[in-house]
């Protein structure tokens, strides 16, 4: 078979030496442990964290707006640090993520490229970050140590995430708790460069060390609003993308609590077995992906273990319970975009006291719309104090209106009488006919 011709720069082993590699920001906890990993290993990278409608404005340049939300972001985050003058453009390369699934994240490389090209920047390599390794780049290997490493920063991301949202609006010395995040950065950078930390048995150690040093932290009893934020993947996280959602619900006076990501890990490795178990396949994929299930379980467990031995913070459920509990809403046929797992999330939240929810998508984006702006009739039948708004973020979407809408929610949360229009109207009728209108 005739070996295809390439049609992009390759990133070449030459290029790791002094190449800089920028990568487009999206869960900054996690992304931060990442980026560490990879400058363990060699290259040369730097994370973008520049926000505001100057990205958006870039990003319309080039991608169309019709085109998914966060690939306009993602892109106009690029080809804005380009044009910035801070790097040197024959010695930068970027990186962007490949999903290989139905989503039309697999095209956002594609769209970068024909970006670059119109720029008249087409000699930039863009390496594809994907694990079925849609392309190949020989500068740019995922190693067995990288990965494992890779995987250990998104368990301690989960945690630090996870027990962080739930210090930060009670903790009494301001600041206490971030600075315990930055601390636990640096300290486990230096332990992956040392090539320690990221060993199973290692890890269970430095998570129950993480939960005691939360544990520690002075927490004031303060009145605050129990938020969930769901959503689609890079809406649900980024601030550039959300319009930095948990600061502002933090200025609201509320407690904020947002999945992690290995969740989300467990459930790209379930929709395979999925697909067999409901339109039939090998048996051996299916013994292979229920093998990564199980590993990943293991990490998702240590983060459960070791906030359930503390007791004081509420953990996350284990996989399998919220796998269960989404298909009493949703079928696990259904699974493009964040499918069940997305409803199954907003599940988890109301069962654990976070009965108000923020649902983030990208405006056009159906499969998201399905799983979350569709389940929302169907969940405030399940459950009386479900009060849950879905805003869409896009590049004409203001940013007044959509805190002004999660505003509203946050008001009907005060009120007492979550998702009950008819009552919320002998309180406030305008507040009522509003949230006639969102639903």
């Amino acid at each position: 078979m005739k070996k295809q011709k390439r049609t992009y720069p390759e990133f070449t082993k030459e290029m790791k030496r002094d190449y800089t590699v920028l990568i487009p920001n999206m869960c900054s906890i996690h992304f931060e442990m990442l980026k560490n990993v990879f400058v363990n290993h060699g290259y040369r990278v730097e994370l973008l964290t520049s926000t505001g409608r100057a990205i958006v404005d870039e990003g319309l340049k080039y991608v169309h707006n019709d085109t998914c939300y966060p690939a306009l972001l993602c892109i106009g985050q690029l080809m804005d640090a380009l044009h910035s003058g801070r790097y040197d453009l024959n010695r930068t390369a970027l990186i962007m993520s490949q999903t290989g699934g139905g989503c039309r994240a697999s095209n956002y490389i594609h769209l970068l490229r024909k970006a670059l090209q119109a720029d008249g920047l087409g000699h930039i390599p863009v390496i594809s970050l994907s694990a079925q390794g849609l392309e190949k780049h020989s500068g740019f290997k995922l190693t067995l140590p990288m990965l494992r490493q890779a995987l250990a920063a998104l368990t301690y991301g989960d945690a630090l995430m996870l027990l962080s949202n739930q210090c930060r609006p009670y903790e009494v010395t301001a600041g206490e708790t971030d600075a315990l995040v930055q601390d636990w950065i640096t300290r486990f950078q230096a332990l992956f460069l040392h090539g320690k930390a990221y060993q199973r048995r290692a890890m269970s150690g430095f998570l129950a060390e993480i939960v005691q040093s939360f544990a520690r932290i002075s927490r004031a009893a303060r009145d605050t609003v129990k938020v969930g934020v769901v959503g689609e993947i890079y809406v649900k996280y980024a601030p550039l993308a959300n319009n930095e959602l948990e600061k502002f619900l933090a200025s609201q006076g509320c407690e904020v609590m947002v999945p992690g990501l290995l969740g989300f890990l467990l459930y790209c490795t379930d929709n395979p077995i999925g697909d067999i178990d409901l339109y039939g396949g090998g048996k051996l994929k299916r013994v292979l992906y229920t093998v990564m299930a199980k590993f990943l379980r293991g990490y998702e467990g240590m983060i459960i273990d070791a906030v359930e031995k503390e007791g004081s913070f509420k953990a996350p459920w284990r996989h399998e319970r919220l796998y269960r509990e989404g298909q009493r809403v949703i079928g696990a046929g259904c699974k493009m975009g964040e499918g069940w797992l997305l409803t199954a999330e907003m599940v988890e939240l109301i069962e654990h006291g976070y009965s108000n929810i923020v649902c983030t998508q990208p405006f056009g984006c159906l499969p998201n719309h399905i799983v979350g702006k569709g389940m929302i009739r169907k969940l405030r039948g399940m459950y009386e104090k479900a009060n849950i708004v879905a805003i869409d973020y896009d590049p004409g979407a203001t940013r007044v209106n959509q805190e002004n809408r999660i505003k509203l929610m946050l008001a009907v949360a005060r009120e007492g009488d979550a998702g009950n229009v008819t009552e919320v109207a002998a309180v406030s009728p305008a507040l009522a006919e509003t949230m006639a209108c969102t639903v």
